[in-house]
């Protein structure tokens, strides 16, 4: 156990920049790369030919045996990364003709057809009444001619114009894209609304009236960086559909194509999204927090000042989130958000040495948070009631660990009585959500072998340890729950002794590390030292520091991050480590 702990502790130790924070490697993403690939020659494919040739050729080496794409190069082939990684290849067929041959191919298996009506019923039903991701498919599909002539009819319209009134109704509108979206309903809507406008003259009418303030609009919320949301999918749709419409020059494109071409790694390909770094800060923090002589004093200063400093002090202009909240990373991209909020929350606690500025800045995350939980009484991920869509509803794994950060600094937050209200409403969200088997099913992981690509393992892990942390608290009301999810963890492991997202799922370093954690200060012994044993064994045949693509981007978009199973695996051996101590 010390050996294995030790050397965990020591990677991870090493991956902390110079900087004193961390700041993580996500994977490169085919569809990231597909459609950055489609923006650069949508804008200037004369400009950008070098990178376009480099991202083509790294799709075209990355392309899956079965002839389709997954959202990593570990995971499976699925319709959306394929559809464009074969959009990225129009006007280029013959030099990669057996590449694309195999791509259609595969979708061929897969939709019934590589015919428009085929494709877009079968694009549309993965995603379902959510347009944020299915219309940017299609409209990438039409722009690059594989709808054929009559392409961008297929596409469905975008209310565009919807963005023209005041930010205040937009919740109320019910939008058929998800909050973090707006730069898309503008940009594409506009786009589609320009190839195939709407029949109807008084509907066409008032959207030529918005099209300039939209405009406005988009270049307001958009970041210096060029960069929306840090994403390069996003701010990929939006360049290459102002492209599409001739507006190439426009200030908008040109600092998209910028962070495109800035962001591009040097292999040819794109990562989802330019990092997690105040994300995964704070997660290696709460793992060390384990050992209390991990960190030096003068690391633990370095990394509290880091942390204030991601504080968001102002409105933010894009979702108009109130002040008080932090983002995922410390670029100019990032939104905040509820689980990164708590996670900094905890992680300031963790650090000790509280003073003044801190105590401050962790009450006014704490009550941005307040302002941010649902009538439900649970927590969404960026703005309270916005929508029924999936990313915008109430979330178990935000709420969970927004009672962990509420608990934290509960004795110093000043309205005491408002926040015990919240919490009793937090947890009552939690046992509604519960499942009947003991599982919580969380927002942003998933596991590509469990049914519905859910990933109960996280969910409960995370929603458990939550509960036994404020059940000590006081909040006995919290323990029954706890005790059903911790049932199902127990339930769900694998006979090798680790755990995968759901039962008879294969076992991963980081879902094996997150149950180990949860489970290691129950009565579940055995459970926990099998799973102890499992990333031992791991460790030492150096086979953990693998990612695995559980990470679940926007809209059904995977990724793995280089940190995860090493942070985990300190945290669950740290965690069993001082407990045995004890």
């Amino acid at each position: 156990m010390e050996s294995a702990l030790a050397k965990a502790t020591a990677v991870l130790m090493a991956e902390l920049n110079a900087d004193g924070h961390w700041r993580g490697e996500l994977s490169s993403s085919a569809l990231s790369t597909a459609t950055a690939v489609i923006a650069l020659a949508t804008v200037n494919a004369t400009a950008h030919a070098a990178l376009i040739a480099r991202g083509r050729d790294w799709l075209a080496r990355n392309q899956n045996a079965d002839g389709g794409w997954g959202d990593t190069t570990r995971s499976k082939s699925n319709i959306s990364t394929t559809a464009l990684c074969w959009g990225a290849f129009a006007k280029v067929d013959a030099a990669f003709a057996s590449h694309v041959a195999r791509a259609e191919s595969w979708l061929t298996q897969s939709a019934g057809s590589t015919e428009p009506t085929a494709l877009a019923r079968a694009i549309a039903a993965r995603y379902g009444k959510d347009r944020t991701f299915s219309v940017p498919i299609l409209m990438v599909l039409a722009l690059t001619g594989r709808l054929g002539a009559r392409g961008w009819q297929m596409v469905p319209k975008l209310p565009f114009e919807l963005a023209a009134v005041s930010h205040r109704l937009w919740g109320a509108l019910r939008l058929p894209v998800v909050s973090y979206a707006l730069p898309a309903l503008i940009a594409i809507g506009q786009t589609i609304h320009h190839h195939a406008p709407t029949r109807n003259p008084l509907t066409r009418f008032l959207r030529a009236l918005t099209r300039r303030k939209t405009l406005r609009v988009l270049a307001t919320i958009q970041p210096p960086n060029g960069g929306f949301l840090e994403a390069t999918p996003l701010t990929a749709f939006v360049t290459m559909s102002l492209g599409a419409m001739g507006l190439g020059g426009h200030l908008v494109a040109q600092r998209g194509v910028r962070f495109l071409a800035a962001s591009a790694r040097a292999d040819g390909s794109w990562a989802i999204d330019t990092d997690l770094a105040t994300w995964a800060t704070t997660l290696a923090v709460k793992a060390l927090a384990y050992q209390p002589r991990a960190l030096s004093p003068e690391q633990r200063l370095t990394l509290r000042e880091w942390l204030l400093a991601q504080q968001y002090r102002t409105t933010h202009p894009y979702t108009h989130a109130a002040p008080g909240g932090w983002a995922w990373t410390d670029l100019p991209g990032g939104v905040p958000d509820a689980d990164d909020t708590p996670g900094a929350l905890l992680a300031l606690a963790k650090l000790g040495a509280i003073d003044g500025p801190t105590e401050r800045a962790a009450c006014a995350g704490a009550a941005w948070l307040l302002g941010l939980q649902n009538r439900d009484g649970g927590i969404p991920t960026f703005c309270r009631g916005w929508g029924a869509l999936p990313f915008d509803r109430s979330s178990p794994d935000l709420t969970a660990h927004t009672l962990r950060a509420w608990s934290a600094w509960r004795v110093q937050f000043p309205d005491r009585p408002r926040l015990e209200r919240a919490i009793a409403r937090a947890i009552h969200f939690l046992r509604k959500c519960q499942r009947p088997d003991g599982a919580w099913v969380p927002l942003w992981f998933g596991n590509e072998h469990a049914p519905r690509e859910e990933n109960p393992l996280y969910g409960t892990a995370h929603v458990a340890l939550a509960l036994r942390e404020i059940s000590a608290a006081g909040y006995t009301e919290a323990t029954p729950l706890a005790r059903r999810g911790e049932a199902y963890l127990t339930a769900s492991q694998n006979p090798d002794g680790g755990w995968g997202g759901a039962p008879g799922t294969p076992s991963t370093t980081e879902e094996t590390a997150l149950a180990v954690e949860a489970l290691a200060h129950t009565n579940h012994i055995t459970a926990t030292v099998r799973g102890t044993q499992w990333l031992m064994a791991r460790i030492s045949d150096d086979t953990w520091r693998t990612p695995s693509p559980l990470g679940f981007y926007f809209a059904k978009l995977w990724y793995h991050e280089k940190l995860y199973p090493l942070i985990w695996t300190v945290a669950a051996l740290g965690k069993v480590r001082a407990l045995a101590a004890e």
